[in-house]
């Protein structure tokens, strides 16, 4: 089990709510879950979860290990673009959900690899075998998927020193301005709702996202879109926050369904990176999925 020790700069929050604000990744009701679980304790002792906090307690937290859950192989279709003895680039297809999580451990991309080859790195454990980095379920297109601990960290490293080239397409609310930009706004948990994200300045982490225009409609905007971080939810966040919502997203943008759309028209286009053993640069693209299109075909054509 790991151990997290805070020192209190804060009085009269609810234990939970000061956890929550400082480590983003609890929610109040996991940390809830672990005070009733006697896993915290201030200044040595146990606590209830409606405890306040004072100046200097001394928060003590012991994070039970995961529990392990058999992950089965499903066979479902998958758009593998290009596969050898080390790596996986999959065209992720529209609703499915990259790995399993509580309450959704079926249909899922990892039971999809799993029914494909049992050669999947282990380095981010059962629930997440091979996933190098995560797509959300509506936005489609490429993505890397490592088929041994020696690619996966090397990979992982690469992401972190953003020397993986990650190019999206999405289609936008409004016209911009400008041919180009730069987003450096930093991201973490949205204050009014812990399940989204938001552009916040404590407890948050950098987030940059550069794009270009690719074509300008009436009331809509084509944009590409490089990312040198990847946030959870970044590109749709920023789009947002420069007043720009990507179309579909009923998260972040509108809220009634357009086009009748199913999700938000996001699309990973274009991927390259330095393959982890051979060390060759190797680059993939694809196309905008048909719905995509469609949306692109319909907008154009107005006055």
């Amino acid at each position: 089990m790991e151990n997290i020790q805070l020192i209190s700069n804060k009085e009269n929050i609810r234990i939970d709510k000061y956890i929550s604000d400082e480590i983003n990744e609890f929610t109040r009701s996991q940390i809830q879950k672990m005070i009733k679980d006697d896993l915290i304790e201030v200044n040595g002792k146990t606590l209830s979860k409606n405890y306040k906090v004072s100046i200097n307690d001394k928060i003590e937290i012991t994070v039970p290990e995961p529990k392990l859950l058999e992950v089965l192989a499903e066979d479902i279709p998958l758009d593998i673009i290009y596969e050898d003895d080390d790596v996986f680039v999959i065209n992720k297809a529209q609703g499915m959900v990259v790995h399993p999580a509580p309450g959704h451990y079926s249909g899922t991309l990892v039971n999809a690899l799993m029914f494909k080859t049992e050669s999947l790195s282990s380095i981010n454990g059962v629930l997440r075998p091979g996933i190098v980095h995560r797509l959300d379920k509506d936005t489609t297109g490429l993505m890397l998927v490592a088929k041994n601990d020696k690619s996966h960290q090397i990979l992982s490293d690469c992401l972190k020193e953003h020397t993986i080239d990650r190019y999206y397409y999405a289609l936008v609310e409004g016209r911009f301005r400008n041919d180009t930009g730069t987003i450096d706004a930093p991201l973490g948990r949205c204050p009014k709702d812990r399940k989204k994200r938001a552009v916040v300045f404590k407890n948050s982490k950098e987030a940059v996202t550069t794009y270009e225009v690719v074509e300008r409609y009436k009331k809509y905007t084509l944009v590409k879109i490089k990312l040198k971080t990847g946030r959870t939810h970044q590109i749709r966040v920023h789009m947002k926050h420069i007043g720009h919502p990507v179309v579909g997203d009923s998260v972040y943008g509108r809220k009634e369904v357009k086009f009748g759309l199913k999700g938000q028209l996001l699309h990973s286009k274009i991927i390259g990176f330095e393959h982890p053993i051979s060390k060759k640069y190797m680059q993939f693209e694809t196309d905008l999925p048909d719905y995509f299109l469609k949306v692109i075909d319909k907008v154009s054509k107005e006055r």
